[in-house]
């Protein structure tokens, strides 16, 4: 296996690491903005210099590039080690507006996608309700089109963001003679609106990243749809796909592993580095296994994509991959961390920065959440079943 890039892509890289260089970080009167102006201008440049927003055509605010995704993979490893911002990233960004690409009209395309993938525009998701989360089809939100409005009422919960969003992107039931799956819709709302409640959803972690949302006779304009009516379930399955391949990614694995090394370096058993101890070692090279396992299983599905083949049913694997990843990171961080893993998140923020260890607390409470978010791992594990390995469903679920 050959992981270097070729003579063309490394002079690629020169050409990033130079504009780094002139472009980051911002000089005299420029690096007195706020940091948001800051980022935004650099962003501005980056995208002008046909570094990011590469697969976002120009007239809806990007730089319009060939897809590359060799050279998007030296980008993200240059800006990154430049600490230069990249792309604008969250549910928005990396769901709604690929989404948009593929399914939306033109006015929406240009309504929405430029400010999105600039942070002008924060969106959230209104797919999960109370009896609606993995099994999506069952949707009871109703939305009912008047006149030249949809008037929308029904609950969503566990919408992450909701708080702050200025759009949501929401399935609703608009046919509700028809089949479960048929009868779907996707709508964009406005959050700002008198029919719209936001109550957070306070976390483990003390923080309220999740929230419900109630919809009391919520309008929306009747051409605020994506799709065909009725064809929204077919739409999700687009945002699905990029929802479950940006949590699938190996790259934040491989950044929580070398920050667990660090900790191991840090922390102390009997007296000495617990990286030393050979029990703790035999563990961190057992979790190691499963992040490379991870990271080149990534590099692969790279070169099949540079080369223009189907990576194949591994695709459906990364997020399933990523959650077990994750619990067994975390869990050897908190062996690790010894009594100071009895402490709250922000506790550990407060009292313990020269170790580091405050941050896996979190980390190891927002692992659990990743077994459901994107879909649970069991209805992963019957997408890997029915769609890659051509399984037939159990019979009980279908007459169920």
């Amino acid at each position: 296996m050959d992981l270097g890039y070729s003579e063309a892509y490394e002079a690629f890289r020169g050409e990033v690491q130079s504009f780094l260089a002139s472009a980051w970080p911002l000089a005299g009167d420029e690096a007195r903005l706020s940091t948001a102006e800051q980022h935004a201008l650099f962003r501005r440049r980056a995208i002008e210099a046909g570094y990011l927003a590469r697969r976002i055509p120009r007239r809806y605010g990007g730089s319009e590039q060939e897809p590359d995704v060799l050279k998007a993979t030296i980008i993200r490893e240059e800006f990154r080690a430049a600490g230069a911002p990249g792309d604008v990233t969250g549910i928005g960004p990396s769901m709604l507006v690929p989404t948009l690409l593929e399914r939306g009209e033109e006015w929406q395309k240009e309504r929405f996608v430029a400010r999105t993938m600039t942070g002008e525009f924060g969106w959230c998701q209104g797919y999960s309700e109370p009896g609606a989360g993995s099994d999506l089809a069952s949707v009871r939100t109703r939305a009912e089109l008047v006149g030249d409005r949809w008037v929308v009422n029904g609950q969503k919960v566990w919408t992450s963001g909701a708080q702050t969003a200025d759009f949501m992107f929401c399935l609703c039931r608009t046919e509700p003679e028809a089949s479960k799956h048929a009868g779907i819709s996707y709508l964009l709302l406005d959050m700002n609106q008198p029919g719209i409640e936001v109550r957070p959803l306070r976390q483990i972690t003390g923080e309220s990243h999740f929230n419900e949302v109630f919809l009391n006779d919520a309008e929306t304009p009747a051409d605020w749809i994506v799709g065909a009516r009725g064809e929204g379930w077919s739409v999700s399955r687009s945002t699905l796909k990029h929802e479950r391949n940006s949590i699938g990614s190996a790259e934040q694995a491989v950044l929580f592993f070398d920050g667990l090394v660090k900790l191991a370096r840090n922390a102390r058993r009997g007296g000495r580095p617990a990286l030393e101890d050979p029990a703790i070692r035999q563990r961190l090279v057992e979790v190691e296994g499963l992040v490379r396992a991870h990271e080149y299983s990534g590099y692969k599905q790279l070169t099949a994509s540079a080369r223009g083949r189907d990576p194949g049913i591994i695709q459906l694997m990364n997020k399933q991959l990523t959650t077990r990843i994750n619990h067994a990171l975390s869990k050897l961080a908190l062996d690790l961390a010894d009594d100071h893993a009895l402490l709250a998140p922000a506790e550990w923020v407060r009292n313990l920065p020269p170790t580091e260890a405050g941050v896996w607390m979190a980390i190891f409470l927002e692992s659990l959440g990743g077994a459901i978010a994107g879909g649970t791992s069991n209805i992963q594990r019957n997408i890997i079943a029915e769609r890659g390995l051509g399984l037939p469903r159990d019979r009980a679920a279908q007459r169920a």
